[in-house]
């Protein structure tokens, strides 16, 4: 009898410390898990922002609608952040002081992801995949940090090899927004200009709202410029490009990085945008658009919001996916550690971005890969995968 009483009084201990493990738990309860953002939908990113958060809950409805994970559903909460770091702030105190999350998702913006990281890791609240390709997501405390694909200066790195052997190149130039998304893209251009025996030739800086770039543009032809990296808003990519052909100059090369790799940028009216290069971390879907996984993701997406989807309206599929999939890897006692243990776990093949997902304990970056795509006939095609 006093062994059964022990047994029962031990089980007892353990079920009630299981308990205050799980309501210690920020976010979690017995039938909800919630997740937050902080996107932009109304700014100068907004064209990536919401096709990105539209796919993030298609992935969440679906997940939804078979009853959750482990009995849990998922309630994903986003707040606007304009693409201005004090909106942003508001939004990460809302998120985590009343909406009490369990993780962030897609959050967008390098230097708004920067200053939330001063709210998040106290709390250690893991911030999957943002809408950020920038080595500072993963800076220290990186325990709780997880990004999806492949750098901007990896990117720039590849990318601006790549073009100066296929275009004879030896003048590089940079335009780029002042901010630490864009300073780490212009950064890269200068280091592998320099490790290259290339020649930086030139940059100009801008506004976020900045729109008429002939002042620029001819400053830039006038130094030389053959090959122009871009670190730019995506209507002020376009509008750089567009701008160059109006002027004449037509023996430039500009290149994005994940930023401005768009459907929309390939697809403007005109043939505006064709010949811009990309350097990004994932192969665009439309020229894939045959392919079973592909055409069920553009078709249940088109019935869901009438319209068709872009690539970051994949990305936010694909990175809620991930969510998905670490939460089913944690298994039912759901906490802050074994979410991350469960995303640790992860590798997969993804079909929608055509790229293989692996994590681990040292390697909280899911793809590894950059593409190599250029703007023909409306649609990007890849050149090369490294």
């Amino acid at each position: 009898m006093k062994r059964l009483t022990k047994a029962l009084a031990a089980m007892a201990i353990a079920a009630g410390l299981s308990g205050m493990a799980q309501a210690a738990t920020q976010g979690v309860s017995d039938d909800e898990v919630v997740i937050g953002s902080v996107n932009d939908l109304s700014g100068v990113f907004a064209a990536i922002g919401v096709p990105a958060v539209n796919g993030a809950q298609m992935r969440f409805d679906e997940i939804n609608a078979q009853g959750g994970v482990h009995g849990r559903k998922i309630r994903f909460v986003v707040e606007d952040n304009g693409y201005q770091i004090p909106r942003a702030m508001q939004g990460y105190n809302k998120l985590l002081n009343r909406d009490k999350v369990f993780a962030m998702l897609l959050s967008m913006g390098t230097p708004m992801n920067l200053a939330g990281f001063k709210l998040l890791d106290p709390k250690g609240i893991p911030n999957v995949s943002p809408l950020s390709a920038a080595r500072e997501m993963l800076k220290e405390p990186m325990h709780n940090k997880f990004t999806g694909f492949s750098s901007y200066w990896d990117q720039v790195q590849i990318g601006v090899e790549y073009l100066a052997k296929e275009k004879q190149a030896t003048n590089i130039c940079t335009m780029y927004l002042p901010t630490d998304f864009g300073e780490e893209i212009a950064n890269s251009a200068k280091d592998v200009t320099a490790r290259l025996g290339l020649t930086f030739a030139g940059e100009t800086t801008h506004k976020p709202d900045e729109l008429d770039f002939v002042g620029s543009l001819t400053k830039l032809k006038a130094e030389g410029c053959q090959v122009i990296v871009m670190a730019l808003g995506v209507r002020q990519a376009i509008t750089v490009v567009g701008t160059a052909k109006k002027l004449g100059w037509n023996d430039v090369t500009f290149m994005n990085t994940s930023a401005g790799f768009l459907s929309v940028v390939a697809a403007v009216p005109g043939g505006v945008t064709e010949g811009l290069y990309a350097s990004s971390g994932w192969v665009d879907m439309k020229a894939r658009a045959d392919q079973p996984e592909v055409a069920k993701f553009i078709n249940d997406y088109k019935a869901k919001y009438d319209q068709d989807p872009g690539g970051f309206a994949l990305l936010g599929y694909a990175a809620a996916d991930t969510l998905v999939r670490a939460l089913q890897a944690a298994g039912p006692e759901l906490t802050q550690d074994s979410f991350i243990a469960g995303i640790e776990s992860l590798d997969y093949y993804d079909p929608l971005s055509d790229m293989q997902v692996s994590y681990g304990p040292d390697d909280h970056q899911g793809v590894n890969d950059v593409v190599i795509s250029i703007v023909e006939n409306g649609q990007w095609k890849v050149l090369d995968r490294r």
